[in-house]
């Protein structure tokens, strides 16, 4: 009888949990400010832009470039060489023989208990002189106006970090079936609005392409010495910031940031093996959980549909169905367009959600297997959390 009651309600908690989705997508697709929705600053305290790169030679110049050619009048750039074996710090000493705002750091042996990332930006923050710190990655590309625009959301705002996702560039298959999915995961699952207005960390998520400190914030929750050994960074980080009582701020910097997570599908493979499970803060029960709910939400009335049309019996209304499968594209689509993604993409979301299936538990055995790296470095196992 049990059993029964449940598959009878089943459809039905599947099409409120999507129209749930979709209230946050629409709730967060109109709430989102621009980058350039706020008044232009008349005050310009100091900016230190910091870059950590390890082997960038593919991408430094460009992002360099793009930072040294700001419009901002006070500003310097510091990119530390990770220890590179590449051509990255080459190409770091040629540009700053034209342009003395670019200071390269060496970075220094990689300390017990530190993750590499966030040991070259803890050095990073040290030798800042800036009185708000930019931390951006190597991959990013940024526009003349970026910086004045970023630094004028942020003293209009009265914020402490203001952090902005960029537009990600993707230029194969492997990129077009994955990382849209993390514009849609940020759009429909997390209510910006209360993050912001209740102060509520666990619903927030930062950027690591953009993260622009107040450097009194910034230090006062510990910076990257307090996360030493956090894989999500950037999240972590923003986290910190609300939980300290400080004014964090999301806003859509897609016209003016681009970025190239990752150059294909064993790259974006390898990335979110990394971050899925650590985003879930290694809360095992909670990540199988929801990981399994939303692959079953979002496949299970696409495959109601495919059996029906081959008149298979199913115990699951067929026009519940057709909805559910609405609510779910329709939320697909307002994150691809909002995130500046092509909107055909939406159309193969089932094959990015099968795919992340297989990311996803890629993630979680990695872990308990030890098996996680990045960047030519393994990362200790995490401390589990049932």
């Amino acid at each position: 009888m049990m059993a029964y009651s449940y598959l009878h309600i089943y459809p039905s908690t599947i099409v409120i949990f999507l129209a749930v989705g979709l209230l946050i997508a629409l709730s967060n697709y109109f709430y989102i400010s621009r980058l350039d929705d706020f008044p232009d600053t008349k005050e310009f305290p100091r900016v230190s832009v910091l870059i950590p790169a390890r082997n960038e030679e593919v991408n430094i110049q460009t992002c360099v470039d793009s930072l040294l050619a700001q419009d901002y009048p006070d500003f310097e750039v510091l990119v530390l060489d990770d220890n590179s074996t590449d051509q990255t710090r080459p190409i770091l000493e040629a540009i700053s023989q034209r342009d003395p705002r670019l200071h390269i750091l060496q970075g220094e042996p990689l300390p017990s208990g530190w993750l590499g990332k966030h040991w070259a930006c803890h050095q990073l923050s040290l030798n800042a002189t800036g009185e708000l710190i930019l931390f951006t990655d190597a991959d990013t590309h940024h526009a003349t106006e970026a910086l004045r625009l970023g630094v004028s959301a942020l003293i209009d705002q009265k914020a402490d970090l203001l952090t902005a996702f960029p537009r990600q560039e993707m230029l194969t298959w492997g990129e077009r079936l994955t990382v849209p999915i993390l514009g849609f995961s940020i759009l429909g699952f997390f209510p910006i609005l209360l993050a912001e207005k209740l102060n509520l960390p666990a619903v927030s998520v930062t950027f690591g392409q953009f993260m622009l400190f107040r450097r009194s914030a910034f230090e006062a929750i510990g910076g990257y010495d307090s996360i030493r050994n956090h894989i999500v960074d950037d999240v972590s980080l923003g986290r910190k910031i609300i939980a300290h009582g400080f004014r964090w701020k999301l806003v859509d910097a897609t016209e003016y940031v681009t970025c190239r997570m990752y150059k294909d599908f064993s790259t974006a493979l390898e990335g979110f093996t990394k971050n899925l499970f650590a985003f879930f803060g290694h809360h095992v029960a909670l990540y199988c959980i929801g990981w399994f709910w939303i692959e079953v939400s979002f496949l299970a009335p696409l495959v109601v549909l495919v059996l029906a049309a081959l008149k298979v019996p199913v115990n699951f209304p067929i026009p519940i169905a057709v909805f559910a499968v609405l609510e779910a594209l329709l939320m697909i689509e307002l994150a691809y367009r909002r995130f500046r993604f092509p909107a055909y993409l939406g159309l193969l979301y089932p094959i990015s959600m099968v795919i992340f299936a297989l990311i996803a538990c890629r993630s979680l055995i990695y872990s308990f297997l030890g098996y996680g790296s990045w960047k030519g470095r393994k990362l200790a196992p995490p401390a589990f959390k049932l």
